[in-house]
């Protein structure tokens, strides 16, 4: 894909610290070079804008920074065309909640994770294209109903959780490489991905899911 075919269409990814450096600039390149306008966003806890810190997979790699000033909490999700998970482990910190004083934790609690609700909000608006990648799948899991007889791809890491959860997967090819088509599976609505040196085919498969969205739209099928 090389023409603007996103024009206009804004997407939303959701990070945290231990986020991949080259994943976010992957997002930030094809998106943009596909017309998307591209807000990262996470919990800012109150603050006007927060730093998060690159994940290190081997010794003497270098920290890398992302600032973030947009709080999932004080948009919209309506407005935007696809909503993504980041990979690596931003999910797990983004399942934190908070439990009041003197109340006993429960996990039901774990629902109420505001990042879990505002990808709950996400998943019930069809036209709204979801994407998980690798471990984002994490992100669910505290709402099982979400996940129930969902196609779905993820790193083996992942995989118990959300067979436990309900979803059906679907294991990538033998031997597959990066950016193998056979490492992404569409869903209608829901876009997986298995790792993320995945993300091109993972992006590409977003945006093609997006355009099918609108064409429906226009046919008044969805």
């Amino acid at each position: 894909m090389t023409t603007r075919i996103l024009e206009g269409k804004k997407v939303a990814i959701l990070v945290e610290t231990e986020f991949i450096p080259e994943e976010i600039a992957a997002y930030r390149q094809h998106f943009e070079e596909l017309g998307a306008t591209v807000h990262f966003m996470s919990r800012l806890w109150g603050n006007e804008s927060v730093r998060f810190v690159s994940d290190v997979d081997e010794v003497g790699k270098s920290l890398q920074y992302l600032d973030v000033n947009i709080d999932f909490q004080s948009v919209d999700v309506n407005e935007y065309a696809a909503v993504i998970m980041g990979a690596n482990y931003t999910s797990v910190r983004l399942r934190y909640f908070q439990s009041a004083q003197a109340q006993q934790i429960s996990p039901e609690q774990t629902r109420t994770a505001p990042a879990v609700q505002f990808f709950a909000q996400a998943m019930a608006n069809h036209k709204i294209i979801k994407g998980l990648l690798c471990h984002g799948l994490w992100l669910l899991t505290p709402m099982p109903e979400l996940l129930r007889g969902r196609r779905v791809i993820c790193h083996e890491v992942v995989l118990a959780d959300i067979t436990n959860a309900g979803a059906i997967y679907v294991p990538p090819p033998v031997n597959s490489q990066p950016n193998d088509p056979g490492n992404i599976v569409v869903d209608d609505d829901l876009v997986t991905g298995r790792a993320g040196h995945d993300v091109y085919a993972f992006i590409n498969a977003i945006a093609h899911q997006i355009i099918v969205s609108q064409d429906q739209k226009l046919l008044g099928v969805a």
